[in-house]
């Protein structure tokens, strides 16, 4: 494996050194200043973890490593003496022993606040398989998303053909119905997999009496004892993630006629009322900042997800109620008559969930930003893609969070920058799906005042990362995967996903023809809300003639990231994680 052959033409081949994975000049440097006449003693490796890691690590745990990594790599010429020598400790560092965020550290948020005060991880029509229009609804996906710590399911319900049952689907369009029961099935055999904390069940009702009580039959012989269901009577103030273990919650609008939303749901869903432009890429678009443009007078801002105008049902006549189908919701949702102003006004008497679009919410935080920040202290805001991202997209979570809103609602099944974004922010907190918002969006001051989105705030502190170098492309793709004719030109992309003063991105330089790229470049990002900002690392080749070539992902909570030198792993676009291709990278915070 000392060289590698490409063959350009039928009579022409070209031969590449392949590169060795070695240790680059400041670890070399680390490793003669943490080590003596070349041995790095369990004292030497107590004080690097200590000093450059900074790592709160004992003698044992240090002992515990070098066995660890003796084992691991066999190496006969130092394993009874129970030391580290450059090579191992190089692979160490660049090893899945060292990785960006603790394995260890589980959930550790507070857990005992109400579940406003929480980021909730959340999907938007869970059920689809791909685009929004003629894909096929199945059950795969929820259980997909649920394996991924997702806590927030949204199902569509409807009558069936003949209209004597209940499929998810969406509405008016030429997906393909998915049974409900099915989909319940699976979220009870799933919901609890990867996290205990409870799940969400929001669903956009289009059924008739008859079928809500059908419903509500399904849901309690399905969930039975683990179904929150506080009964018809709104909550006062939500209960916590702690309370609410391994608890099934549902949230929908007060029960409506099938038929009035239907009419209205035609023209949410007309696929000729527009579509997003495909992605450009082969990795997805770039994360859209926070001075998107924002459509003026969009109709289907004036319309909820549903269709329906906005209203809440509640002066419905009771002739339209399933009554034990309304015992179930224990998060109402709706919007009071009145507008804007009317929905964001908080009652101390009762909490509910109010559901914006992006478009709508990028309108009302223009006005409203601060009304936005003290409804979500005490209320739920879910926020969900406009109806024209028919290709599955997804739009910018930071404008959501930074006005406290929990349920930023995604396309799990969009792939692209955005939801790499998303799945970064819920790797905090032991990927458990519940993080815990900043204290500035929970609090309110002595003249109750509370956090302003459009503030510009001073710098809090300064994140430096630096970029030593990446390996594993050449196990985990072919070898003319990047290019037929020769190895790969890698570069680096790392940056910021945060408020808008934090978000940018920054670039290493290409190097050509290395399956190893040491790239050894350093970048600092100044962060004002080191709460919210999550680290954006990707690496893509230089393809001159053509599109750049996807290398690899990953998104890190800044609130989490380990200082020291650690073994960054990287994903695909899908988010899956490569089993070989890691960077190696230095983060320090100043």
């Amino acid at each position: 494996m000392s060289k590698q052959t490409y063959r350009v033409c039928f009579c022409f081949q070209r031969r590449f050194k392949l590169a060795i994975s070695e240790s680059p000049p400041e670890i070399k440097a680390f490793f003669d200043q943490y080590s003596e006449n070349g041995v790095m003693t369990v004292d030497h490796l107590h004080r690097f973890l200590t000093e450059v890691q900074k790592e709160e690590a004992t003698k044992e745990e240090a002992q515990a490593t070098i066995d660890h990594c003796l084992r691991e790599l066999k190496h006969p010429n130092i394993f009874h003496r129970k030391v580290l020598n450059l090579e191992v400790f190089f692979k160490y560092l660049f090893g899945d022993l060292n990785p960006p965020l603790s394995p260890s550290i589980g959930v550790h948020h507070d857990m005992s606040g109400p579940l406003s005060h929480y980021f909730i991880y959340t999907g938007h029509n869970s059920y689809l398989t791909g685009n929004q229009l003629s894909s096929d609804c199945s059950d795969v996906p929820i259980i997909q998303a649920l394996h991924r710590g997702v806590r927030v399911i949204e199902l569509d319900i409807w009558p069936n053909s003949t209209k004597d049952d209940v499929d998810v689907l969406h509405g008016g369009t030429l997906t393909t119905p998915v049974q409900l029961i099915k989909c319940l099935k699976s979220i009870k055999e799933h919901a609890f997999v990867a996290s205990e904390y409870p799940v969400v069940i929001t669903l956009e009702d289009h059924l008739t009496p008859d079928l809500q009580a059908k419903v509500a039959q399904l849901v309690t012989q399905t969930f039975g004892d683990i179904l929150f269901s506080p009964g018809s009577e709104c909550l006062k103030e939500f209960p916590s993630p702690e309370s609410l273990k391994k608890r099934i919650i549902i949230s929908t609008k007060p029960p409506q006629e099938y038929l009035e939303a239907k009419d209205a749901l035609k023209s949410e869903n007309d696929p000729k009322s527009g579509k997003t432009q495909a992605d450009e890429e082969a990795w997805g678009q770039e994360v859209p900042d926070h001075k998107g443009a924002i459509v003026a007078d969009d109709k289907q801002d004036e319309l909820d997800e549903d269709g329906s105008n906005g209203e809440e049902d509640n002066d419905k006549s009771p002739q339209h109620v399933a009554p034990e189908y309304k015992r179930l919701i224990a998060i109402h949702a709706g919007k009071p008559k009145g507008g804007l102003v009317e929905c964001l006004k908080v009652d101390p008497d009762k909490v509910r969930r109010l559901s914006l679009s992006e478009q709508q919410l990028e309108k009302a935080s223009e006005v409203y930003a601060k009304e936005i920040v003290r409804f979500t202290q005490r209320n739920i805001l879910r926020v969900y893609p406009k109806g024209i991202r028919v290709d599955s997209s997804n739009y910018n979570p930071m404008i959501g969070w930074s006005h406290g809103a929990q349920m930023v609602a995604f396309n799990m099944q969009g792939y692209g920058r955005s939801l790499w974004v998303m799945q970064g922010m819920f790797r905090a907190n032991g990927g458990c799906g519940y993080v815990k918002k900043p204290d500035f969006l929970l609090k309110t001051g002595p003249h109750n005042e509370v956090f302003d989105p459009k503030y510009k705030l001073p710098v809090k502190t300064t994140l430096k990362v630096k970029v030593y170098m990446g390996e594993g492309w050449y196990y985990d793709f072919k070898h003319t995967h990047f290019d037929a004719y020769s190895p790969p030109d890698f570069y680096a992309r790392v940056g910021i996903a945060g408020v808008a003063a934090d978000s940018v991105m920054k670039k290493t330089k290409t190097l050509e023809d290395d399956w190893i790229p040491a790239w050894d470049e350093e970048f600092e990002f100044p962060l004002t809300v080191p709460e919210l900002a999550v680290l954006r690392i990707e690496v893509h080749e230089y393809d001159m003639s053509e599109k750049d070539d996807f290398g690899g992902q990953t998104c890190l909570p800044v609130s989490e990231l380990r200082k020291g030198i650690r073994a960054v792993p990287l994903h695909s676009r899908k988010g899956e994680k490569y089993k070989s291709v890691k960077l190696l990278m230095h983060f320090e915070f100043v």
